[in-house]
């Protein structure tokens, strides 16, 4: 996500030695452990959109659509489905349920207008989408709620019942809780940040409070939301009010780096990790925006769930620098391994001095007892705009979105797959890309 520099949007956009070896798109499905592979891409953008305001020429006939991939038998099955995403947002906005039968994903723009063609020209988006995929050949929407302008992230809880979701309209910040069973969503409870005690007094939207992620703690009663622009974290515990989900503030607020645009729980709860960014959110053009310093880990050490929600006190207890415009997060199944998806300078045109040809993955290692975390390296490899990443279900695997390929690239958008060698220094082994639609930006996968 690198957003525009309109009103309240906000910018998003070493040397590691990567072995490399080319595999069959099928091939490299194959491997991934996972039974569906799901990633959202955005039509409306090209990666020059940030530099210019244009969005993508209406002749490329580029599409928002949801992409979702399976081995089966030896071969891989496809199903697409059009479906509004904007890549605006952070590398959040897509999530599978646990059993894999269902897609969720939000807008935090809408779709592009008949008229439009600049990024002005998109409207806000306010929907949060359930796709089927009961048959992954074959998407199906199966519902779709309204909840408030602007949704920067989704999270959804372990039992696939409840789905969190921020959104960042200029008057206010909130948290919403959407219920989901039965093919069908619930009622949406929403609620201010400012009420909950997450409040700011600068002169911009909101006092200055932007939330650009939240995610579900393992036992499902906290969530974790990420305050971007003010370098904190808040945590709230999910309670029962009258048969409604109400929030309540779980412990303190805590300081991290600079601008934690995304984070994640560790699997086992004790510790919660963000991604820190560091853009410029106060300059005027690309150049100012993006950082020239390396992005960073937070790690914080998370209460005891057992002590009371007034009595808890969570830890910022390490860091760790990743690299250049550092924008997904994941966590290995085993948590002994963290993930960042790097853009480096992809984002600038062509021929620009800042401009990279080279992303990279950061791969760094972390202790699950203790909360150590220290990078291993950077992998580069050639991509434009490379945003979301996962690990696969055993951990063998890491997967990164790629928005689109250079000009005059045999490489285009895709999933860039790795192979993670394990031992006393684990690496990462670059194994190819599977092609997909122009404007990956975010994948998850499930059994």
């Amino acid at each position: 996500m690198i957003r525009p520099s309109s009103s309240a949007l906000a910018i998003a956009l070493s040397i590691g030695v990567s072995s490399s070896v080319t595999a069959e798109p099928s091939d490299l499905v194959g491997r991934i452990s996972a039974g569906r592979i799901a990633v959202v891409s955005d039509g409306d953008f090209v990666a020059q959109t940030y530099a210019t305001g244009q969005l993508a020429p209406r002749e490329a006939d580029h599409r928002d659509v949801l992409t979702v991939l399976s081995a089966v038998d030896g071969k891989v099955v496809t199903g697409t489905m059009p479906l509004s995403n904007s890549v605006t947002a952070a590398p959040e906005v897509l999530q599978l349920s646990e059993d894999g039968r269902t897609a969720f994903v939000t807008e935090r723009l809408g779709e592009r207008p008949r008229e439009g063609d600049t990024v002005r020209d998109l409207p806000p988006g306010w929907r949060l989408f359930a796709v089927d995929l009961s048959d992954s050949a074959a998407p199906r929407l199966a519902g779709t709620a309204e909840i408030a302008t602007f949704p920067e992230a989704l999270s959804v809880s372990p039992d696939g019942g409840r789905v969190a979701v921020v959104s960042n309209t200029p008057e206010a910040s909130f948290v919403q809780i959407v219920g989901y069973g039965d093919d069908r969503f619930g009622p949406v409870a929403r609620f201010d940040l400012a009420g909950l005690g997450v409040t700011g007094s600068a002169s911009t939207p909101r006092g200055g409070v932007t939330a650009t992620n939240v995610h579900w703690h393992p036992s499902g009663r906290f969530i974790a939301v990420n305050i971007n622009t003010q370098n904190r974290v808040a945590f709230f515990e999910v309670i029962d009010n009258a048969g409604r989900p109400g929030l309540r503030p779980w412990g303190n607020i805590v300081d991290v780096g600079a601008d934690p645009f995304v984070g994640r729980f560790t699997p086992d709860g004790r510790h919660y990790l963000t991604s820190n960014w560091g853009p410029n959110f106060t300059a005027a053009n690309l150049e100012g925006r993006i950082p020239q310093t390396r992005s960073s880990i937070s790690v914080v050490r998370l209460a005891d769930p057992a002590t009371s929600a007034a009595a808890a006190r969570h830890d910022l207890v390490a860091g760790a620098e990743t690299d250049l415009s550092a924008e997904g997060i994941a966590v290995s199944p085993d948590g002994r391994l963290v993930a960042t998806v790097n853009m480096r300078g992809t984002a600038f045109l062509p021929g620009t001095p800042r401009f990279d040809r080279e992303a990279s993955v950061s791969l760094l290692s972390f202790d699950p007892a203790t909360g150590a975390i220290a990078k291993i390296a950077d992998y580069p490899f050639e991509a434009v705009l490379p945003e979301g990443g996962a690990f696969d279900r055993t951990g063998d695997h890491f997967l990164a979105t790629v928005f689109q390929g250079h000009e005059g690239s045999d490489l285009g958008a895709g999933l860039e797959v790795f192979r993670v060698v394990n031992g006393e220094r684990p690496s990462l082994e670059r194994l190819g890309r599977v092609p997909l639609p122009h404007g990956a930006h975010h994948v998850d996968l499930a059994e």
